[in-house]
Formats: C-alpha cells, sequence, structure tokens
C-alpha cells in the first residue's frame, strides 16, 4: 500500500521520492497544501474505491497515517 501511495504522490504531485517515507509528514516535511491534500484525497478514492469522509482527513498527518487508514479500508 505504502509503495501505490508513493507512486501516486510522485506521479500525480511531482514529489520527490527519496521524501516519500511513512514518517514524512505531509504539510511539514512534504509541502503538501490542503488543494493538494484534496486531490491526493480524490485520487485515493478513485485509485482505491473508497469513501474518505472529511473527519477521516483531520487524522492525516504522515504518509503513514494514510497508508494505515488505505489498509483498515481494503
Amino acid at each position: 500500500m505504502f509503495e501505490t501511495l508513493k507512486k501516486l504522490l510522485v506521479e500525480e504531485l511531482q514529489l520527490d521520492p527519496d521524501e516519500i517515507t511513512p514518517e514524512a509528514e505531509l504539510a511539514n516535511d512534504l509541502g503538501i497544501n490542503s488543494i493538494e491534500l484534496a486531490d491526493l484525497v480524490m485520487m485515493c478514492e478513485e485509485r482505491f474505491g473508497i469513501e474518505i469522509q472529511d473527519d477521516d482527513i483531520q487524522g492525516f498527518v504522515t504518509i503513514g497515517d494514510v497508508v494505515a487508514f488505505l489498509e483498515k479500508k481494503q
């Protein structure tokens, strides 16, 4: 799941793959702003066939948080 998410981030948001680790914070480390976060949520919903609620997004601080959420939904 991590590698799939990493690939999405590199392809869609042009992030440096070396910076994408489970511990990397979306905003502080990767510089993802609210618009990019919304794009990421839509990409994940589409790619994994799930729905992500606004309350769930509040818990997305690190890449690991997103991966854990996606794994739980699968």
